[in-house]
């Protein structure tokens, strides 16, 4: 039994005591509304869970543009709408849930399909609600997270805040731990779509045999092990952003069912054969080459096609060095929250070891460094002894031959990039006086403060 609110707005009052009936013996608590003015007023005061909603009512009898109309009012107050007609159509289906219906059903309707979909969009809208407040609950620590301020982050996030307000289809490139499914959340939050959820999928870890049934839905008895009704990924996301994390591990097979979904902007609930329409934002993600996997014909081209309208590139870490610093206060803030900490600081040799380091990993491996030194750390700074970090490069063990000046000269270079210019500690870092390395500033030519 249930005791959500429903408003049954049909201008016919038998079909209103039928509803009514039927829905009361069910537990659910009734209003009634015969006119569009009524639906208006009782949706606002009333703040019903569900509107059962005629498409016709006195302005005509059979186009359901009425119904549509009054839709759209509706659509601020973000509440779940069934459609109902006598004149059902699938271009009329379309249309509703193209304006944010959550479901359609003829007259005269088959009562368990009924009471099923009422339940399903419940049970959907109690979903959306939940995730709303999670998603206040991570928007500052999400915030917090991104960093960018290094040439190339600025240019992603100038990049992101020209997209983010479109509905473009993005794919993100990048190494594993480079941060794609943050940039996806950041994409989302400065969307148009922030209001309505943001829907992860990785699709590495979909089973062949349930990739219908996760990301379409199925009703009840669908297949074998199908013992209730389950909500797809699509529908979860109805209005927001899905994110398809490791696109470029879906298999071949499975490719033309995505394909024809986002061609078409249809697709149909397992054990349904009522066409549901999709309207979520597609942000992807992959650190495999997809042009490559095209040319070796494990991926389809036109559905590469309709995933790479927008293509971000986030470089590695090692590639963004002005970031470190403030990557490494962020996550500082963080486990010592996490830990009731009190509060740390880090050294400057600490800050120089981190900027040395090749960070195979990127950030999911920075982060753990990070963790592990707070954990560690009984002072109120962390040192680059508490990093552990004794391999800074370990990207490739043999010796790069070149003139010894030239060797120098780049050893100096990288040492005043890592420390920001602070000629005091690249000395430490390369182990000479500070006099040492200002004559071999001088007789390089490299710039530096005086």
């Amino acid at each position: 039994m249930s005791n959500a609110t429903i408003l049954i707005a049909d201008d016919d009052e038998d079909i209103r005591l039928a509803l009514n009936l039927l829905l009361s013996a069910e537990g659910y608590q009734i209003i009634e509304a015969e006119n569009a003015k009524e639906i208006t007023i009782q949706s606002s005061r009333q703040k019903p869970d569900l509107v059962l909603l005629d498409m016709n009512f006195s302005r005509d009898t059979t186009s359901g543009q009425e119904g549509l109309a009054i839709l759209e009012q509706l659509q601020p107050l973000n509440i779940p709408v069934i459609l109902m007609t006598a004149w059902g159509s699938i271009d009329l289906a379309v249309q509703g849930l193209q304006k944010g219906a959550s479901d359609f059903i003829e007259k005269p309707w088959n009562k368990l399909k009924l009471l099923t979909s009422i339940k399903q969009q419940l049970s959907f809208s109690k979903v959306k609600e939940q995730n709303q407040g999670y998603r206040q609950l991570l928007a500052s620590e999400q915030s917090k997270a991104w960093i960018c301020q290094s040439p190339s982050m600025q240019a992603i996030e100038s990049l992101v805040a020209q997209i983010a307000p479109t509905d473009a289809n993005i794919l993100i490139l990048g190494e594993n731990g480079t941060g794609k499914s943050l940039l996806a959340e950041r994409i989302h939050q400065l969307s148009a779509r922030n209001q309505a959820p943001l829907i992860a999928v990785n699709m590495a870890a979909i089973p062949d045999n349930l990739f219908e049934s996760e990301l379409f839905g199925h009703q009840k008895g669908a297949f074998t092990d199908a013992k209730q009704n389950r909500v797809g990924r699509f529908q979860l996301a109805d209005q927001g952003t899905l994110f398809f994390d490791e696109i470029g591990s879906l298999p071949l097979t499975l490719q033309p069912k995505l394909l024809r979904v986002l061609e078409t902007g249809q697709y149909e609930v397992l054990g349904s054969s009522q066409t549901q329409v999709a309207d979520a934002r597609l942000i992807s993600a992959t650190n495999a080459d997809l042009n490559q996997l095209v040319t070796e014909q494990a991926f389809r081209q036109d559905l590469l096609y309709r995933l790479n309208t927008i293509v971000i590139t986030i470089p590695p870490l090692r590639e963004r060095l002005e970031d470190i610093e403030a990557l490494a206060l962020s996550f500082i803030d963080k486990f010592t929250a996490k830990y009731h900490k009190p509060a740390l600081t880090i050294s400057l040799c600490a800050i120089s070891k981190l900027k040395q380091h090749n960070w195979p990993g990127n950030i999911r491996e920075f982060s753990h460094v990070i963790e592990r030194a707070v954990l560690l750390t009984t002072a109120t700074e962390i040192t680059a002894q508490q990093l552990l970090l004794e391999n800074t490069d370990n990207s490739n063990d043999a010796v790069l031959l070149q003139p010894l000046e030239e060797a120098e000269k780049q050893l100096i270079e990288k040492a005043m990039k890592v420390t920001n210019g602070q000629v005091m500690e690249a000395a430490k870092l390369l182990d000479i006086s500070r006099n040492a390395l200002y004559r071999r500033l001088e007789k390089f030519a490299i710039q530096h403060e005086k």
